[in-house]
């Protein structure tokens, strides 16, 4: 029988505990008609992995595989003509369900389900054989390696939406921001808008990581810890329209006070996380000047589709910083939940990565049993997490476990207003 990783349960309230991993074993694939068995050979792991062992994401359960990302080869499939043929390609996986195409959000009267580690998703990818219905895979690019292919579908996804679905700038000329480019989001965005002929700039606390930036095609940035940073930014803007299209950002806090003062009119802030804080303030600036502020999170199976083939066709590559080979090598993939938990993956030394990512692997499906690889790649995910000014970035203070504890449970009591009694917690 195949086996998985999850979390086992111990006491703990959310925020104070850290679930332990366990290996478990799975039933054998039963899988429907239009279903594929994917032997799993890389599965990312995210910040959202981090955050079920802590208890603060809704739905947390304990019999479902952890992680949302994966990449494999289809071994086998259901009987009807449209699954039989995917059999023996190598794919990616959709790393959530419920949102066809829909431009503004879900269509699924239950909202979008994330795999990995909840009650709303009975898949993860942590696992050596997944079954999932062949409609939510696309083909690997060929160009990619299943390690890369892995770190792609999260990070890859929400920055896309970001971009190309709402910012309005994702073309030739255009001038946009980048926020925090230390985070997996943030730099997909970057490597995107690169490659479609925008100019991008980028702003970090962290001097390197603006070098390494530049290094992967932004114009320019700046140190937002740095007096008055928005002037010098404005001063690198070539051209003789000084000013931004869009900004996009993952942290809210002071957003729109800054964006005000570098986007031109009409110009657009796309917000797709509030790391700093559950709240932003809205100026009367920002209305006399027209500003938008868009809201963004993951993306729709058609963006999905879209974003892997503008990976396919510019080739673009991530790179995994970190792997953890085996399945069942807990001491590797507890350093890789460490590097998240401590923020070390975001150290100046993994800023040239394509993906912020760690990876583990997991067993190939033929050959190499005893190398089974698991290639997990490890990414910001948009929208959770809390960085305090000076402190390590996923090392909340009390009062902001508190706030995010709160947030979970409001989304869990409004997902429960709205669903009444069908609600799946």
């Amino acid at each position: 029988m195949p086996t998985a990783l999850t979390i086992r349960k111990v006491d703990g309230k959310p925020g104070k505990v850290y679930y332990p991993l366990a290996r478990v074993a799975l039933p054998a694939p039963n899988p429907g008609p239009n279903d594929l068995v994917i032997a799993v050979s890389a599965a990312a792991l995210n910040h959202r992995d981090l955050f079920i062992r802590q208890h603060l994401y809704p739905g947390v359960t304990f019999g479902v595989p952890l992680l949302a990302d994966g990449c494999g080869t289809v071994t086998s499939t259901g009987g009807s003509t449209s699954a039989k043929k995917w059999l023996g390609k190598r794919v990616i996986l959709n790393p959530g369900t419920g949102w066809e195409s829909d431009l503004y959000g879900p269509e699924n009267q239950y909202g979008y389900a994330i795999m990995g580690g909840t009650k709303l998703n009975p898949v993860g990818t942590a696992t050596e054989t997944v079954v999932i219905a062949e409609g939510e895979v696309e083909e690997a690019p060929r160009h990619l390696e299943d390690v890369e292919a892995a770190a792609l579908p999260l990070t890859g996804l929400t920055g896309w939406r970001a971009l190309v679905t709402k910012s309005g700038a994702a073309e030739k000329g255009k001038n946009i921001l980048v926020t925090g480019i230390g985070g997996g989001v943030a730099l997909m965005v970057l490597l995107f808008g690169v490659a479609m002929g925008a100019n991008v700039y980028v702003t970090s606390g962290s001097d390197e990581k603006l070098r390494k930036a530049k290094a992967l095609g932004a114009k320019g940035g700046v140190n937002y810890k740095e007096q008055g940073w928005e002037k010098k930014l404005l001063s690198q803007v070539e051209g003789e329209r000084r000013t931004f299209d869009a900004i996009i950002d993952g942290a809210g806090g002071d957003a729109v006070d800054k964006g005000v003062k570098l986007l031109k009119a009409g110009g657009v802030i796309v917000q797709y996380g509030m790391t700093l804080s559950p709240k932003m303030t809205w100026s009367m600036q920002a209305v006399l000047k027209n500003v938008e502020l868009r809201g963004s999170t993951m993306g729709s199976r058609k963006e999905f589709a879209d974003m892997v083939q503008f990976v396919r066709d510019k080739q673009l590559r991530p790179i995994i910083s970190k792997v953890a080979r085996g399945l069942g090598n807990m001491p590797a993939i507890e350093d890789l939940f460490d590097e998240i938990k401590n923020g070390s993956h975001f150290e100046p030394k993994m800023v040239s990565q394509a993906v912020y990512a760690l990876g583990i692997t997991l067993a190939g499906a033929a050959g190499a049993a005893a190398l089974v690889t698991i290639a997990a790649a490890v990414s910001k995910v948009t929208g959770y997490g809390w960085p305090a000014p000076g402190r390590n970035r996923y090392q909340p203070e009390p009062a902001q476990a508190n706030y995010m504890r709160d947030v979970v449970d409001r989304n869990v009591a409004d997902m429960r207003a709205a669903l009444g009694r069908r609600a799946r917690y």
